[in-house]
């Protein structure tokens, strides 16, 4: 009323001062109201910072922290001071709610400007540590370029991993319907003695901007290996005894089974923490390279399968106590010599150790092949395939050949494509033609765009070979030569795979199709088998586009698909200079008994590539979570698989002679749950008296150290310089 009144008495000529009056009270009578109707949502920042119940939100895969550890990080955040701006009081209760999200069963909330600032922070510390520790980082003996080498495969190599992706692909699909049994059925497993209140703390650190994740991994911070852990130690008490192989070997189940391979890979769902027993005839020291070609101890091939095997087949001959290799017999009637010329003759364009470098062989029965392309300067890859129950493939590392063991059915091998130049099978037994073709389609897959596949055969079936001319035709091989071997009584057959795509589009029938383009045909891990046709690269970006220079030359030529070649050069100079002035004469190794190596975390093959004129050859594995450089390294003339050292490699026991870790450990630790499972398989492929050369940070070798003393390993050095160091161990022949 009283609003009222004095409007009606503005109307009158009163003055001008009367009418300002009644428009100051009108104003501040909507200040008034609006102050009340405001104040609820000036709280919304006090009620986010009292919510002390509610935790923040962890990874589906990963483990909330222990209560404690919680509640002294929720005190650390009650006592820093709140840096909300007025924009974020402003916010309204509703606004709060639409935000909440459930994982886990405990509601997480969006991330306050005060914690980005304190995580930006933290990232400008590290950053300037980094920089700090870039001039001081230096590995005796290493070289001047050593420090540039050490970033490479250290930080910077780390925030490649998760910014470039991984290889893994199929993964879940596969393990569907698998055999997946744990280390229930293996009586042999060893006791990991730890306390609940000892298992490490994983934070979980937040990757936010604003309200809205950028979408990145959430790294989990904690020790690789307890420091507080104690280890004790069996032996596996498996099927397969002295030659388990997790993955590949069946040890779950009752009753008496025919077979005890998997017919696809199926790992434990625990890694085996067990250790794998010595032969029970004895194991003693392999013969040395290069007389292991001509002989090797039977004691450490024994088989109950292979004393059948050796009477049918005059290749190899048991003689006291070795198993021999007589060099006039093989499996090649008229000796490898002859049946390695002829193929020279039928494809002249075929110049073994030029421009043919690098070469598969399937199925790894006589090694004959692979020794006599060493001698030509060709790096050849035996496939042994898991059905082979005399264990060939055993018989080919023995003697120090590359060998690699892997079931071939219904997924793709572990390789990329287009990197191999030729790929040879000699009475392997697979059907090729069945199952819509999907086994030579992996073949094409993994050929080198006009690559050579070399098949010979001693029985030629019609049906079989009218089957395999429909399939190649339909793939586009072309049959450059078909010769029927009088003296080897073996035809053979040598297809090429197209070097462009303009051949695909000249086909009558369009099956098999061309894969999709989203297809990566690089993946392979846990990928099934497809039954489409990759395109050849055309693009200069992508691999495979031209031929390799000829060997040696290859080693260290760079194609312009390779991207920051400066990189790759600075690389190699880093690992000659630590090979040469480390490796060789620092440790203590006596090289001469060093045959089989793995690199279990190469790059770009920098390290085998500066053992390249030694008498050693390395398997490079690149872990499936790493930068793709698996194609790089086979540009380079050099082998390699795809692998996730959370699961156990394919190859027998006492395989290697020296294992490689660049930074391995540090890498695994948001990955493999157990990394002392890791150090159980390093044992499980490392030969008694074989060796191990780790580089890793300091809070890493540790602890590494300790487990490796409980295995009896005898530690040969240790260094280290700004939490980087070196620890060099010799296995024993120990078994508890």
């Amino acid at each position: 009323m009283t609003i009222a009144r004095l409007a009606r008495q503005a109307k009158r000529p009163r003055g001008f001062c009367v009418k300002m009056t009644a428009v100051a009270v009108m104003g501040f009578c909507f200040i008034f109201v609006w102050s009340m109707f405001s104040s609820s949502s000036t709280s919304a920042t006090t009620q986010r910072e009292s919510f002390d119940d509610i935790a923040e939100p962890v990874a589906g895969n990963t483990r909330v922290s222990r209560p404690h550890t919680q509640s002294r990080e929720r005190e650390k955040e009650k006592h820093e001071p709140s840096r909300v701006n007025e924009k974020q009081n402003g916010e309204s209760d509703l606004d709060l709610k639409k935000d909440e999200k459930k994982i886990n069963g405990s509601v997480s909330l969006v991330v306050n400007e005060h914690e980005s600032r304190r995580k930006d922070k933290k990232e400008e510390a590290s950053l300037e540590r980094k920089e700090k520790d870039d001039g001081t980082k230096k590995l005796p003996n290493e070289g001047e370029k050593d420090n540039q080498g050490q970033e490479e495969s250290g930080d910077e190599e780390s925030e490649k991993e998760e910014e470039e992706g991984e290889v893994v692909d199929g993964k879940k699909e596969a393990n569907d319907g698998e055999n997946t049994e744990g280390n229930g059925d293996i009586q042999g497993d060893g006791d990991l003695i730890q306390n609940a209140d000892q298992e490490s703390v994983e934070e979980v650190e937040h990757e936010s901007a604003g309200s809205k994740s950028t979408g990145k991994k959430r790294k989990i911070k904690g020790p690789v290996f307890d420091p507080n852990a104690h280890y004790s130690w069996r032996l596996c008490s498996t099927r397969s005894k002295h030659n388990y192989m997790p993955c590949i070997d069946i040890e779950s189940g009752t009753g008496r089974l025919q077979s005890y391979r998997h017919t696809e890979r199926s790992c434990p769902k625990t890694p085996p923490m067990c250790l794998v027993p010595l032969p029970h005839e004895g194991y003693g020291t392999p013969v040395h390279w290069p007389e292991s070609k001509l002989k090797v101890l039977y004691s450490n091939v024994a088989h109950p399968k292979l004393a059948a095997f050796i009477k049918k087949n005059s290749w190899l001959v048991q003689s006291g106590e070795y198993l021999t290799f007589p060099q006039n017999q093989s499996e090649f009637k008229g000796g490898v010599q002859h049946y390695l010329d002829s193929i020279e003759e039928m494809v002249p364009d075929i110049e073994w150790g030029k421009n043919i470098r690098v070469v598969l062989d399937i199925g790894c029965t006589d090694s004959s092949f692979a020794a006599s392309l060493l001698d030509k300067e060709v790096l050849t890859l035996s496939l042994g395939l898991k059905d082979d129950l005399v264990d060939l493939a055993q018989v080919a590392l023995e003697r120090g050949f590359p060998t690699i063991v892997s079931p071939f059915g219904s997924r793709r091998l572990h390789f990329p494509s287009g990197v191999f130049d030729a790929i040879h099978c000699s009475g392997c037994s697979i059907p090729w033609h069945s199952n819509g073709g999907k086994l030579l389609l992996e073949m094409n897959r993994i050929l080198r765009p006009g690559g050579y596949f070399i098949l010979s055969t001693k029985h030629d079936n019609i049906e079989e070979e009218e089957a395999m001319t429909t399939l190649t035709a339909s793939v586009c091989w072309n049959v450059l030569a078909h010769k029927t071997d009088e003296v080897g009584e073996v035809g053979v057959k040598i297809y090429q795979k197209p070097e462009s795509n303009d051949i695909y589009g000249l086909r009558r029938r369009k099956h098999p199709p061309l894969c999709k383009e989203n297809e990566n045909p690089d993946a392979a891990w846990y990928v099934p088998l497809k039954t489409c046709l990759h395109p050849v690269p055309s693009a200069i970006e992508q691999h495979g586009t031209e031929w390799p220079e000829e060997w040696p030359k290859r080693l260290e030529t760079y194609p312009d698909w390779m991207n920051n070649k400066e990189k790759l050069v600075a690389d190699t100079n880093h690992w000659k200079a630590i090979v040469e002035k480390s490796y060789l004469t620092g440790m203590g190794i006596d090289w001469s008994n060093i045959r089989n190596i793995m690199d279990m975390k190469a790059i770009n093959g920098g390290f085998a590539a500066a053992l390249a004129q030694h008498k050693v050859w390395v398997m490079n594995v690149v872990p499936v979570h790493a930068p793709d450089t698996l194609p790089i390294i086979y540009e380079r003339g050099l082998i390699g698989v795809y692998h996730d050292w959370c699961e156990s490699f394919g190859t027998y026991p006492r395989s290697y002679d020296l294992l490689h870790a660049d930074h391995l450990f540090s890498r695994l630790k948001n990955r493999c749950r157990q990394a002392a499972s890791i150090v159980v398989e390093m044992d499980r492929m490392l030969r008694p008296g074989g060796w191990a050369v780790i580089r890793d940070k300091v809070e890493i070798l540790d602890p590494l150290e300790g487990i490796l003393r409980s295995l009896h390993w005898e530690i040969r050095m240790t260094y280290a310089q700004d939490k980087e160091g070196i620890l060099c161990a010799q296995k024993t022949m120990w078994r508890p």
